[in-house]
């Protein structure tokens, strides 16, 4: 089963009929490499695209790496076999399309357990990530977070999603408000991580970190991307600042002689401080020790 805990800041998308990139993805610095199957595959090329991605899977490159799979949904022609091709290739985690409801992920996770006992992988070692796109999705948002063990996250997919309400994306994204906070407290509430939709506009840089900076505030673990010049800019603005650094390790260095010293009650600059306080400072270190340090730029500064 996957680590639920791993840093997955950018799951990158790489349409799996484009031979040019399955073969070579794993040369961008994404957490996730995410194959697609399904909405950027055309019919035609829907069976090509399975072969293409089955292949990869295999790659010795592609090991060392977490690898994620779009598949199509189990209702269409296409996703049984989609299923039946990935999992038998080792894949990490299956995305499920358009998911409405934790009967939708039940279905999936048991023709997964099929696959995983008819080719002899260790039962239940291949992750779920299920992609909620309608507004019946977010209505069920908690029961589907709820729904597997296998669930290692939920995802936001916000072009149907705005469809579906009868609206359009805007560059201050309020209309996805209320669905960002809905996916975000059931996968919370779940214990599992949460996943922001794509930010498409691949030219408009800052637009690009406005919306990173918005999900990062709101709680977000990550955000799916579609281009990888966006790798970068996501990882810098998810990693902490050496200001925030600095504070953090007064409070955690802190904790540590109140501890020492047996102290109930730790202090730091004639303040008490609380444990949750504690316990973000020794999260925020972790952090930094996995991504580095925000390098400073007037507009991470600025919103920091």
């Amino acid at each position: 089963m996957p680590d639920k805990n791993r840093m997955r800041r950018s799951m990158l998308f790489v349409p799996g009929a484009n031979a040019a990139m399955v073969s070579n993805a794993f040369i961008y610095q994404a957490d996730a490499v995410m194959f697609d199957l399904e909405d950027s595959v055309i019919l035609r090329e829907k069976d090509a695209a399975r072969r293409l991605v089955y292949h990869a899977l295999q790659h010795p490159l592609y090991r060392e790496i977490e690898t994620i799979v779009r598949v199509n949904a189990l209702d269409s022609a296409y996703g049984l076999a989609d299923l039946q091709a990935v999992v038998r290739a080792g894949v990490d985690i299956v995305r499920l399309p358009k998911t409405d409801s934790a009967q939708d992920v039940i279905e999936m996770e048991a023709e997964i357990a099929a696959i995983e006992q008819a080719c002899g992988r260790p039962l239940g070692s291949t992750g779920l990530l299920a992609a909620i796109e309608s507004a019946q999705g977010i209505t069920q948002a908690v029961a589907i977070a709820q729904s597997s063990a296998r669930l290692i996250g939920i995802a936001l997919g916000a072009e149907d999603y705005v469809r579906d309400l009868r609206t359009e994306r805007s560059p201050e994204g309020i209309e996805l408000l209320f669905a960002r906070c809905s996916l975000l407290q059931a996968a919370r509430a779940a214990g599992i991580q949460a996943f922001d939709t794509v930010y498409s506009d691949a030219n408009n840089e800052a637009g690009f970190l406005q919306e990173v900076m918005q999900i990062k505030q709101l709680g977000f673990d990550g955000k799916s991307l579609i281009n990888p010049r966006q790798i970068e800019l996501l990882h810098n603005l998810f990693a902490p600042s050496s200001k925030e650094v600095a504070a953090a390790q007064r409070v955690v260095d802190a904790a540590d002689s109140a501890e020492k010293e047996g102290l109930g009650v730790v202090s730091l600059n004639g303040k008490m401080v609380d444990s949750p306080v504690i316990e973000r400072a020794r999260l925020l270190l972790q952090r930094a020790a996995l991504s580095g340090i925000r390098e400073s730029s007037d507009f991470s500064e600025e919103q920091a």
